[in-house]
């Protein structure tokens, strides 16, 4: 399958197991998991192409490392990055001293004025470094990179959490932990 395809697959499974299960028939448990069966099921009903060994392939080449199977393969979820409520049992922990956001720059004055917001997702999604932020930037347009004063953060009570794959999760960043890096 070329890389074009796989990738349009994978986008697709994103969609599934972070905002629209129902699009394809299959209801996530509480934690998020699908039953892999009915995912493939559904995928195939509706109209594109995926077999176990394709998923596992997207599972493990995945680069964001977005999804996770459960032991025995039978059933998957979105590490992180929902918009629809589900636990996926995060781990709180205390983040380092900065972390990292990237956007584009059209959301620069918003996020200057107002502070971070999840944003129709349940967590701010941080890097733990700029380099990431940056990519993830790019990804909106020309980057804007904001510091944030994460070790401040959870001094004052703010919760962080470290996703599977090595995101950092919180709630919300107020404009007074920002700083707006070039």
């Amino acid at each position: 399958m070329g890389r074009d395809r796989k990738a349009s697959v994978s986008k697709f499974i994103a969609l599934i197991l972070r905002h629209q299960p129902d699009a394809i028939g299959i209801s996530l448990d509480e934690h998020g998991w699908a039953d892999v069966e009915e995912l493939i099921a559904g995928i195939n009903a509706a109209g594109r192409h995926l077999d176990r060994e394709l998923l596992e392939e997207i599972v493990r080449t995945d680069e964001k490392q977005r999804y996770r199977f459960n032991e025995d393969h039978s059933r998957i979820r979105a590490n992180q990055g929902h918009s629809i409520s589900v636990d996926v049992e995060l781990k709180e922990a205390l983040p380092p001293e900065i972390l990292w956001h990237g956007t584009g720059e059209k959301s620069r004055d918003a996020i200057e004025k107002e502070g971070l917001k999840p944003m129709g997702r349940l967590y701010v999604h941080l890097s733990a470094d700029r380099q990431t932020a940056r990519k993830v930037g790019s990804r909106h347009g020309r980057p804007v990179i904001f510091r944030v004063n994460a070790e401040q953060m959870a001094k004052e009570g703010f919760h962080f959490y470290l996703s599977e794959n090595h995101v950092w999760l919180t709630k919300e960043v107020p404009v007074r932990y920002l700083k707006t890096e070039t």
